[in-house]
């Protein structure tokens, strides 16, 4: 029996995953079948009558399966990009999401022009894979990056990542909580955390990719989706020197600027992503505005 050709398991494929109800089929059979093939996606409509090596069959067959799982294509795939940077997945770490590019771009919009003499010092909590820090890190030559987490697979991925980058000069990979594993004689001038934000009750309803692969550690916010957020505004108002800023849930902006100003941070501001959602909310010290 002759073997079948890439168009023939790009359409199986597509069919297979829509089945499963994965939401973007033939996408993710384009990027599953690039990925094992080794190939840029268009040579799959350049080679599109290729026969298939029982080889290349047996990689992409457990892909597959464990796509129309649901589990997470960058998981399968074990990268995704971020911003400017290439991330490599390496454990059960939160996908980054263009959304929190936003949080990215809010931040270095809050920064001043660089200087010859001037650093920065951010703390990323809960960095999961490390791509918001990463990304600053990479932006900006005067940034200097404390990435903490108390996940084992996040900081195993966040390390990797850094050394990918070649930012280990700028960047320490620290375990802990919140900000506890930063010692205290260090200089802490900006929060910046996407931190867990969804209401405890929401999560079994997300899509089966969230709600049951991805870790619910980077995603229950608790009963309002709000207590990390309040325990990090508690530790950032007696130790960070400019403000923060932070990635936040649809609805929650306005009450997460509240709580900003009551633990000290004034002129909060509200940056949306690109779909228009309320997706970040930042507050400078007083003497910062």
């Amino acid at each position: 029996m002759p073997s079948p050709n890439l168009v023939d398991v790009l359409k199986r494929t597509t069919d297979w995953l829509t089945q499963k109800g994965c939401p973007t089929p033939r996408l993710d059979a384009e990027l599953l079948l690039s990925h094992a093939l080794k190939v840029e996606r268009i040579q799959l409509y350049v080679q599109f009558d290729r026969p298939l090596t029982d080889e290349e069959l047996s990689r992409l067959r457990p892909m597959v399966r464990r796509r129309g799982e649901r589990e997470p294509l960058a998981w399968i795939t074990g990268e995704q990009g971020f911003h400017a940077i290439d991330l490599d997945l390496l454990g059960k770490v939160l996908v980054p999401r263009p959304d929190t590019e936003t949080l990215v771009e809010a931040m270095l919009s809050w920064l001043p022009t660089p200087t010859s003499d001037t650093i920065h010092y951010l703390a990323d909590v809960g960095c999961g894979s490390g791509a918001v820090g990463l990304a600053l890190a990479h932006a900006r030559d005067d940034i200097r990056v404390y990435a903490t987490d108390i996940s084992d697979d996040a900081l195993a991925t966040t390390k990797h990542n850094t050394s990918k980058l070649n930012l280990q000069d700028r960047v320490a990979v620290l375990r802990g909580d919140l900000l506890e594993p930063i010692p205290d004689g260090r200089p802490i001038d900006w929060v910046v955390s996407n931190p867990p934000y969804i209401p405890s009750a929401d999560i079994d309803g997300l899509m089966p990719e969230v709600s049951q692969h991805e870790p619910r550690l980077a995603l229950d916010g608790g009963a309002d989706g709000l207590d990390i957020v309040r325990r990090l505004l508690d530790a950032a108002c007696d130790r960070v020197r400019c403000g923060v800023v932070m990635e936040i849930g649809v609805g929650q902006a306005p009450l997460v600027a509240e709580l900003m100003e009551a633990k000290g941070f004034s002129h909060t501001k509200i940056w949306n992503d690109i779909p228009g959602i309320q997706r970040v909310v930042g507050g400078r010290r007083p003497d910062m505005a």
